[in-house]
């Protein structure tokens, strides 16, 4: 099944406004959904770029147990563990080796490396994850493995001159 995830912010492979990456106000953008299976228990969602120069895609955002009733995600969630909203909701480590490595951090590819494509991917899962906050994504995606009932995706552009 497929889930639809858009944002207001950007359209399906279009830049993502400098205001939600690194140049900018490094904040979340807001995302809504649709498609959720009834029998889902609780959402996910994990934000990377494949293109960034790395071995594996740079991870931005890793955020879980997100109730499966939201209909989306407000801009600007903030860089805690655990959130008040969406409910219940809990933020994984992003690939930044330090500072903020909770929660959303925007794009901030390597001036002149041309575009590199973030891709915010949204999964319904049939169970509820007893997992604490701080999960990598790798940990996140084997939690859930299994268990996925329906994946979106929206992919973002963006460009450092």
């Amino acid at each position: 099944m497929t889930l639809s995830i858009t944002s207001p912010a950007f359209t399906q492979g279009h830049p993502i406004p400098k205001k939600y990456s690194g140049e900018g106000e490094d904040i979340s953008p807001p995302l809504s959904w649709s498609g959720v299976p009834e029998n889902a228990k609780e959402l996910a969602l994990i934000c990377d770029d494949p293109d960034a120069p790395s071995p594996q895609p740079w991870v931005h955002w890793v955020i879980y147990k997100i109730p499966a009733d939201a209909k989306g995600l407000p801009e600007a969630i903030p860089r805690r563990p655990q959130l008040q909203e969406p409910a219940g909701a809990v933020q994984g480590k992003n690939s930044w080796p330090s500072g903020d490595t909770l929660g959303y951090r925007g794009p901030m590819p390597p001036p002149g490396h041309g575009v590199h494509h973030y891709y915010f991917r949204l999964y319904a899962v049939d169970r509820q994850l007893d997992q604490p906050p701080g999960l990598s994504k790798n940990a996140l995606l084997e939690s859930i493995r299994g268990h996925v009932l329906a994946e979106g995706v929206l992919m973002g552009t963006y460009q450092r001159r």
